[in-house]
């Protein structure tokens, strides 16, 4: 136990955190009608299409975010989104940018005496170059530096790294050779090379001390369990192929329909603009200019820079993620129907890791043909690294019942909140990450420790392997301490560092699996009547007892 003085700090800062809720790192409304030409503030209005940055350690409400005495990081599991990709077929997204780009051509070969001007000059010689769904360059170059990093963070510590060791080594000390990890990703081609640009940089074949041209042992030092995609398999890193009602468009896109309906409220003067510039003949829609909005995110995704960013104000992008926190909001989490069952699977495995359990047969999107075996769900090992979709890791803290994110996105208001609990550029951005860290300590009740400290050495802090004996669960988004104390029912209350104990969160998802309704939600036959209209919270779940009669 800490001492009383140490109780009655802590007591006062919690009280200052308490009187200040607005987080650090918080938004502002702009209000302002002049473009906005920052790239760096622009790009972080992309939603689910943002380039990676990390978030303040305590962006999400956290606010004692050190590592407490006598405790050390003792395994850590990340589910690893994507990174940068060329916009996927669906309507709102590629398909809508592609259908512009095609006006505009189609357009200018047809009229060739006639120009745009001013700012949109550069759409006379205009061509569209983008590809479909596929991870970009930049994409691999961020996937390549979430490896670098996850060894930095939590590989060093958990290998107890020599002096310079830049990236893992697969001996012990005395040069046996260590257990192999193994890594697990969808076949789908951008998941697949995240898998490999990440483990370029975690294992470190491309900067060995002894270079290596050839990169001949790429994948020596660990094995990768490739889960189909695609299909209707189970596959927790894709549970959407498996759960069929995702793929009914009243049910699985509710969140589509409400894009279109929040397009117009924010984006009639912008569209005005563009049609100051635009030639006779040529009439920019809001389905247009949201369109140059996406178009912009993507092509600094693919080949870093474009025309058509600095064409917005600040409210306008603000608007834009908006859209796409309402997609996933009303597609992926509360909002809809399946949310949880979405996410169920993944939360079910990190229980069995958690446990050191296989799992032998599945109720969900488990598939325990991989999962009941060590070659392919090993158990014990010091890191996990599953690479995955963001929809997953949206839906995989809604199965959590982390009830900080259960706040829907306005489908009204312009300009939205800044200051809205789900925004997508800081939970799932390119390259996001969901980390659970296991922590051991030697009390039952360390004291918090408000500011970062980096953990040089494992036992810089106090940390004693042999008396750890207490296990913490503590979870990053994208670096920022997730308020474990907000998940539902108050088993992980108590603390205000984000750690939560072992026992108290593995109590915290004892009813997780029934509350996600898994078998009508995802195969039941039902309706649902708010389409694009009211904007329903389904607490991510439904029953036989919420069919539409």
């Amino acid at each position: 136990m800490y001492s009383s003085v140490n109780a009655l700090a802590v007591s006062l800062a919690v009280s200052l955190v308490q009187a200040s809720p607005v987080k650090i790192g918080s938004r502002q409304a702009s209000n302002d009608t002049q473009l906005l030409t920052d790239l760096t503030t622009i790009s972080g209005y992309w939603g689910q299409i943002s380039p990676y940055s990390d978030n303040a350690e305590d962006y999400f409400g956290v606010q004692f975010v050190g590592l407490p005495s006598g405790c050390q990081i003792e395994q850590a599991h990340t589910l690893q989104r994507h990174a940068n990709r060329f916009p996927t077929s669906s309507e709102e997204d590629g398909d809508n940018d592609m259908t512009f780009a095609s006006k505009v051509m189609n357009f200018t070969i047809a009229n060739p005496s006639t120009s745009f001007s001013g700012p949109l000059a550069f759409l006379n010689s205009y061509e569209y170059i983008m590809s479909e769904s596929y991870l970009t360059g930049l994409g691999a170059s961020t996937e390549f530096m979430a490896g670098v990093q996850f060894w930095n963070r939590y590989g060093r510590t958990l290998y107890n790294a020599s002096v310079g060791q830049v990236s893992y080594n697969a001996s012990y000390a005395n040069g046996t050779a260590r257990p192999k990890p193994v890594l697990r990703t969808t076949s789908q081609s951008r998941i697949e090379n995240s898998q490999i640009s990440w483990a370029l940089g975690f294992f470190g074949t491309s900067f060995q001390i002894v270079p290596d041209a050839t990169v001949a042992n790429a994948t020596s030092d660990f094995n990768v369990v490739i889960i189909p995609e695609g299909g209707t398999e189970n596959n927790t890193l894709a549970s959407y192929d498996s759960c069929f009602n995702d793929n009914v468009d009243a049910i699985g896109y509710i969140g589509d329909s409400d894009v279109y309906t929040y397009i117009p409220l924010y984006l009639a003067s912008a569209t005005a603009r563009m049609n100051a510039y635009a030639p006779a003949g040529f009439q920019f829609t809001t389905n247009d200019t949201y369109a140059m909005q996406s178009i912009c995110a993507y092509e600094m995704g693919y080949i870093g820079m474009s025309d058509f960013c600095t064409l917005f104000t600040e409210d306008e992008w603000a608007g834009f993620e908006n859209t796409l926190d309402i997609e996933y909001y009303f597609d992926y989490s509360y909002g809809n129907p399946t949310g949880r069952a979405q996410g169920i699977g993944y939360v079910q495995e990190l229980m069995a890791r958690l446990e050191n359990q296989f799992i032998t047969s599945s109720n969900s999107s488990v598939n325990s043909t991989y999962d009941d075996n060590s070659s392919e769900f090993p158990l014990g090992q010091p890191f996990y690294a599953d690479f995955s979709h963001d929809d997953i890791i949206v839906s995989v803290l809604t199965a959590l019942s982390m009830d900080y994110f259960r706040e829907a996105p306005s489908l009204t208001q312009f300009p939205p909140d800044p200051n809205r609990h789900f925004i997508l550029s800081h939970m799932t951005p390119f390259g996001g990450r969901l980390v659970t860290e296991v922590i051991g300590c030697s009390s039952a009740d360390p004291a918090p420790v408000q500011n970062h400290r980096t953990q040089y050495y494992p036992t810089q802090y106090g940390y004693n392997a042999s008396d750890a004996t207490n296990k913490f669960i503590r979870m990053r988004l994208n670096n920022g301490i997730l308020p474990l104390n907000t998940i539902r029912g108050g088993a992980c209350d108590g603390r205000i560092d984000g750690m939560c104990a072992m026992s108290s969160f593995l109590q915290s998802q004892e009813g997780s699996y029934a509350l996600s309704n898994y078998d009508f939600a995802c195969f039941g036959n039902y309706t649902i009547d708010n389409v694009g209209s009211q904007g329903q919270d389904y607490d991510g779940t439904i029953s036989a007892a919420g069919i539409v009669q």
